[in-house]
């Protein structure tokens, strides 16, 4: 059995999401090769050629993939999909544009957001926003796959393997990238961060999450938030953690405020450890927390930074 997993990079370096997809790539037995799609891309092939139990790495460096558009991601792909037996890439918000195409053109169903890896046909994967987990076992030739990362262990470094180049994707292609707009932080990344502090409705305002900006300071963190925060527009859409946000897995998730509606829960319930502060005992997301406080968030917050502040942070 042969599996391709595509790289999660930014042009300039490998993320660890791409580690995690070889090991769910790994536990389907084969041979394991990587693509890395990209604009500038020669350092991130090299990286990827280290990463431990891949046979080879397939490099294809041309502007149209700067930004792995659907159109270009799929020419590179789908002739590349002959020589394997499956693909696999990470769930997020770039490869879940494309591998829908891909499947669509290879005419086979997508298993989506998989979180345990049975066998070479057989996935786990979180249905009803997380609540219930189903186990699916795909028939087809080809198997399309996205893995759901926070649920995998990092594949070690201490490999050697080939780099290979292909031609370019063949066009035109009807899409193009305009422009983006990020928001500029010092603060880790989400879906990268060890440590992160979100807040809830109960924060009550935007102005109201400057108390979590300092914890977060302090302890190193990112900042999130449930659904119910951004929209009511206390934090911009970026910090959204949850089924329609970002799934996180941190060493240590804190919740203030946030009730624990199932679809925050299904981006978070991943982490190491859970933290819950909440006015309210019957609040759901007490179930998933290792430690609670039932507490009010506007003086639990001072308290917590006036003791990080003695604990010399």
């Amino acid at each position: 059995m042969a599996i391709l997993v595509v790289a999660e990079h930014d042009n300039e370096s490998l993320k660890d999401q791409t580690h995690k997809t070889v090991t769910a790539a790994k536990a389907m037995g084969g041979d394991v090769d990587v693509l890395v799609a990209g604009k500038g891309v020669k350092d991130v092939a090299a990286e990827a050629a280290k990463i431990d139990g891949v046979r080879k790495v397939i490099a294809c460096d041309h502007e149209s993939l700067r930004r792995q558009l659907a159109e270009a991601m799929e020419a590179v792909i789908v002739p590349l999909m002959g020589d394997y037996d499956a693909i696999l890439a990470p769930d997020t918000t770039s490869h879940k544009n494309y591998m829908p195409r891909v499947a669509a053109k290879l005419d086979v169903q997508q298993i989506s957001s998989v979180t345990g890896v049975e066998s070479a046909d057989t996935f786990v994967r979180p249905i009803y926003a997380g609540n219930a987990m189903a186990t699916v076992q795909s028939s087809d030739t080809k198997k399309v796959v996205t893995v759901r990362t926070t649920a995998f262990d990092s594949a070690g470094e201490g490999g050697s393997a080939s780099v290979d180049t292909i031609a370019d994707p063949s066009g035109p292609f009807k899409a193009e990238f305009i422009s983006e707009e990020l928001t500029v932080s010092d603060r880790p990344e989400l879906t990268d961060a060890k440590i992160v502090i979100s807040g809830g409705r109960g924060m009550g305002s935007g102005e109201n999450f400057v108390m979590i900006d300092k914890i977060a300071d302090k302890l190193g963190a990112a900042v999130g938030a449930s659904r119910a925060a951004v929209d009511a527009g206390f934090v911009p859409n970026d910090y959204q953690v949850g089924q329609t946000g970002k799934a996180v897995a941190p060493e240590l998730y804190i919740a203030v405020g946030i009730s624990g509606a199932i679809q925050h829960l299904a981006g978070m319930k991943d982490s190491k450890v859970i933290v819950a502060i909440n006015k309210d005992e019957e609040a759901p997301i007490f179930t998933v927390a290792d430690y609670g406080l039932v507490a009010d968030l506007f003086k639990a917050l001072p308290e917590l930074d006036e003791e990080l502040s003695k604990a010399g942070y």
